[in-house]
């Protein structure tokens, strides 16, 4: 049992920080894969979430706002694998991810299966599994560093007194 012990710490030792290392990036390149790829295909008009995304948002033309979403998609994925301005992109992803939700309200009847709201369709599984996209921007916006100077507790402590 000892040695088993001592061969997890010792694999613990080298894997745990080669993961912090290339994690991060590996969670941004493998979004900005899912945004790119998806994005284009709306934006050749081939996704099979066009009409489906049509009927979400009836209230716009969906002849002019998939492409344009496809776009918008194509340039989150581009920002998450180049790293840059990623505040800007994870909040326009996050604003794209909720909006993708928008289907189990407006239609219930193409996301559960007979009204059951804890029976998905496959339809209602594609949009769902979006909360795993959103718990990854919430990983990728923890690792950022912050821009704004910290005030060292020290300091404010010493300001007070």
């Amino acid at each position: 049992m000892g040695a088993m012990k001592a061969l997890l710490a010792r694999v613990d030792e080298i894997l745990i920080p080669l993961l912090r290392r290339w994690s991060m990036l590996a969670l941004r390149f493998s979004i900005a894969v899912v945004f790119i790829w998806f994005g284009t295909l709306k934006v050749l008009g081939v996704s099979p979430v066009v009409e489906l995304v049509g009927a979400t948002v009836y209230w716009v033309d969906p002849t002019w706002f998939v492409p344009f979403l496809g776009v918008v998609e194509v340039l989150l994925g581009i920002g998450l694998a180049l790293g840059r301005a990623l505040r800007m992109v994870l909040l326009v992803l996050v604003l794209q991810m909720i909006g993708t939700f928008l289907v189990f309200l407006i239609l219930p009847e193409v996301t559960h299966q007979d009204g059951n709201i804890l029976i998905l369709t496959t339809e209602g599984a594609y949009i769902f599994k979006n909360v795993v996209i959103l718990a990854a921007a919430m990983a990728i916006g923890s690792n950022l560093e912050v821009k704004h100077a910290r005030i060292d507790a020290r300091q404010t402590e010493s300001m007070s007194s």
